[in-house]
């Protein structure tokens, strides 16, 4: 008889493996059938280590934007074509390729089954469904509309995520550019000076100040000493993240990232868009506005708007208007502050709030735009400017010699 490793599950949808001795491997996965409900593959035992590849997958994988919004939209239409919570989670779950968000899905079917309430379920899952995700499910339970919330939930998250991806998209060829000129730049300097530099030594003149100091960075880019810099600027950086945990480090830095040209303006626009989007979503879907406020608090991404919502949630619980409060802090633009005055006197502030999201994601798109049609022509100059002060240091020592000759 030979071992088999098997791969199962049990009631609660953790997996695990078994091993079991079988003369092949149905045999192995029919013996262990009355254990467990569920039977994955059975693989032989080797000599080699049996390495849990998909415990490590797991690991390594994140549930993103995308993986969300995806799932959403799938469990949404399953739901309003009447297909039970349980099998729609088990199907989904059988079809995800994310492995993090496949796992979750097998737990939180398990426990929807045992009569836990989906949101209670997914709360467990913080990795996986955040506060925003839990408290529109959390809503939609309590008014019977879970389909649409769902689809509202892939809604936003789709906007989010097509967001992401122009931005992501237009940063891309710039930051290729700049990677692959520094590429060339280290490698000019580190393999084509020194080939220069012997023959700079065979005749003997003096050197421009300019290609001294390229032999000297050649130098230290080709000696251990080049270790001192790279510890000192990840001691900068290490330094500069612990700061940024800080609260007042994070507000400092937020507040300063405000105020740099060009991604000021676009930092800022990003944070009143996702604002709007998320306060608008959660009100539709009858989310209460003290909750609303603590959720879009907590997914502002920026501490400056995260304190002007924090005064904005504690002027509503004293009767204030939220417009108002926003506007003391002098944190969102004034055409925002005025939709959303509108949108409290007409009593429609979610569909105000939805328009003002609509209005910044394209004010977002647009400085994306222009901002990539500001970098590209930098980036190339750079590019010419790195290469040709390698030249021009390797060949102004040639010309005071033909000078000197002449």
């Amino acid at each position: 008889m030979t071992t088999y490793v098997v791969e199962v599950q049990d009631a609660k949808g953790q997996r695990s493996k078994e091993k079991v001795d079988a003369n092949s491997p149905v045999e192995a996965q029919r013996l262990l059938r009355g254990k467990y409900p569920k039977i994955g593959r059975a693989k032989k035992v080797g000599l080699d280590l049996d390495m849990d590849l998909s415990v490590i997958e797991e690991r390594l994988s994140g549930v993103g934007v995308k993986d969300k919004a995806i799932f959403s939209r799938q469990f949404s239409a399953m739901v309003n074509a009447g297909v039970g919570i349980v099998r729609c989670l088990s199907v989904l779950s059988e079809q995800c390729d994310n492995p993090k968000l496949r796992k979750a899905l097998n737990v939180i079917g398990s426990d929807v089954q045992q009569g836990v309430n989906l949101s209670d379920a997914m709360s467990k899952h913080p990795e996986c469904f955040d506060q925003l995700y839990v408290s529109m499910v959390e809503a939609g339970e309590a008014g019977g509309v879970l389909d649409e919330v769902l689809n509202r939930i892939a809604k936003l998250l789709e906007d989010m995520a097509r967001l992401q991806g122009q931005i992501k998209s237009a940063m891309a060829y710039p930051v290729a550019v700049g990677l692959f000129a520094f590429a060339v730049f280290i490698g000019m300097t580190v393999f084509l000076i020194p080939v220069f530099a012997g023959i700079f030594q065979d005749l003997g003149v003096e050197l421009p100040a300019l290609t001294v100091f390229m032999l000297s960075l050649s130098d230290l880019l080709r000696s251990p000493r080049v270790l001192i810099p790279i510890v000192i600027i990840g001691g900068t950086v290490f330094g500069f993240q612990q700061y940024y945990k800080t609260p007042a480090g994070r507000l400092q830095i937020d507040a300063l990232m405000l105020k740099i040209p060009v991604f000021g303006d676009l930092l800022e626009k990003n944070a009143v868009a996702k604002f709007c989007r998320i306060f608008g979503t959660l009100t539709r879907s009858g989310v209460p506005i003290l909750s609303t406020l603590e959720i879009s608090r907590d997914t502002a991404g920026n501490k400056v708007f995260a304190n002007a919502i924090e005064a904005s949630k504690q002027e509503v619980q004293q009767g204030g208007m939220i417009s108002l409060a926003l506007q003391r802090k002098q944190a969102f633009p004034p055409l925002a502050i005025q939709m959303m005055s509108i949108g409290e006197e007409t009593g429609e502030l979610d569909a105000m709030m939805m328009k003002v999201a609509d209005f910044y994601e394209d004010e977002v798109e647009q400085a994306v735009k222009s901002l990539t049609s500001l970098i590209e022509p930098i980036m190339m100059v750079g590019v010419a400017v790195m290469v040709g002060v390698i030249l021009l240091s390797m060949y102004l020592p040639m010309f005071k010699v033909f000078q000197e000759l002449g």
